[in-house]
């Protein structure tokens, strides 16, 4: 999950007031919103989430090497927790660096759990996960990251084998990171497999992707993929549109195989929330985002949308209302407008980590930020819910913006939208 240090339509005659009076009115504005009526987002549905780390730790296990009985005890405490905040989703992350957090015969266990990667924890985190989500009326969405291999460059560092030390000619050192080669079609059926296979075994609710695709670009640094080019890139204009279409064809192929699998079984995914700038492309939004996932990344979010290939969208909108370049209003609103018609459901991915953290501009040191991006998404028909990054945030709430939050949004328990 990337963070950024960067971001609704532009508001109607008259909701610039309401902006300006939510800035200083905060749960009260929130309140009055609630109380005035006409939402029937509730009556049909909304997703509230939360997403659970575990790439490098981050969220849990806590740390590396505990028992099966203690990372246990503490996945069930983020349940417990999200059951305690109305909320009705959790976001897992199974597949971090091409490992896996159930026994999978194609890549080996991840080094998260013991420490050691291909080492048995002992139990099946993801069918513990699964049940006793369910248990507690919680969805499962299975989080997976298609071509991340390591977070080194090192393939000795792998176990001995990872499809990676297997393949070397599969992998690709960039910025510090292994990744599979998205140009090769062996890789793109591969991940593909590896991933159906929590899909085929597990009754998750959904398969859900982050934003690393193509990676990040890396100043001075080039993304080796030449052989690869040479070999398939014939008949596109340039290599940026041939990666665009490897990633247009992993997408695809995985929503229709995810169907064929298992009914019933949605396909997400949280991009960065930035498509293309307006002075890029006028059909972007009204942003001056440095990184645009169109151009940067080969990801074309916008015509995954517009093909109906994915059944929901959660953009990464991890900016404060009125930022001037990426402004959070104005960013959800171009993202309404592009579901709008399209039967792809719209879910916002919400910056909880920043709320309280000194590092961050002033809004996010105002406890009702994150309280304000509901009611401004309570707006558009088109927003069914939003998830928040990450479950050690919403453990701390170190300012007390989830339980603003709640207070606000959550007073009651609801289904998610189907």
């Amino acid at each position: 999950m990337r963070r950024t240090g960067m971001t609704r339509r532009s508001l109607v005659a008259g909701a610039a007031g309401l902006v300006a009076a939510m800035t200083t009115g905060g749960d009260a504005v929130a309140s009055a919103v609630r109380q005035g009526g006409g939402d029937d987002r509730l009556a049909r549905g909304e997703l509230r989430g939360v997403w659970v780390a575990t790439v490098a730790n981050l969220d849990w296990p806590s740390k590396k090497g505990l028992t099966a009985a203690a990372q246990e005890a503490e996945l069930i405490a983020h349940l417990d927790r999200a059951v305690r905040l109305r909320l009705n989703a959790v976001v897992l992350q199974v597949r971090p660096t091409a490992d896996a957090l159930w026994p999978s015969p194609y890549e080996p266990w991840a080094d998260c759990l013991t420490g050691v990667q291909g080492q048995d924890p002992g139990w099946d985190p993801l069918a513990t996960a699964v049940r006793q989500a369910h248990d507690r009326g919680l969805e499962l969405h299975a989080w997976f990251n298609p071509y991340r291999v390591a977070n080194h460059t090192d393939p000795a560092r792998l176990s001995a084998s990872h499809p990676a030390r297997r393949n070397p000619d599969w992998v690709l050192p960039y910025g510090g990171k292994l990744y599979y080669d998205p140009g090769l079609p062996e890789v793109r059926r591969f991940v593909q497999d590896a991933m159906l296979d929590a899909v085929r075994r597990y009754e998750i609710d959904a398969v859900h992707w982050d934003d690393y695709f193509y990676p990040y670009p890396v100043a001075g640094e080039a993304f080796k993929d030449d052989a690869a080019y040479e070999r398939y890139g014939g008949g596109f204009p340039d290599r940026a549109a041939w990666r665009r279409d490897n990633v247009d064809r992993l997408v695809r192929e995985m929503g229709e195989r995810i169907r064929e699998t298992r009914q019933g079984v949605r396909f997400g995914i949280s991009p960065f929330a930035v498509w293309r700038n307006k002075a890029t492309d006028p059909l972007g939004s009204d942003t001056r985002a440095g990184v645009e996932t169109y151009d940067d990344l080969h990801a074309d979010t916008r015509k995954w949308v517009r093909e109906g290939w994915i059944d929901y969208i959660c953009p990464q909108i991890y900016w404060h209302i009125g930022l001037a370049t990426a402004d959070y209003a104005k960013v959800l609103a171009w993202w309404a407008a592009t579901v709008r018609g399209t039967g792809v459901g719209l879910y916002v991915g919400e910056a909880l980590y920043k709320a309280g953290d000194p590092a961050q501009p002033a809004p996010w040191q105002d406890p009702a930020e994150l309280s304000r991006h509901l009611t401004l998404a309570r707006d558009h028909d088109e927003v069914g819910g939003h998830i928040f990054f990450s479950a050690k945030h919403v453990a701390a709430d170190r300012i007390g913006a989830m339980a603003r939050v709640v207070a606000d949004h959550y007073q009651d328990r609801v289904r998610t939208p189907r």
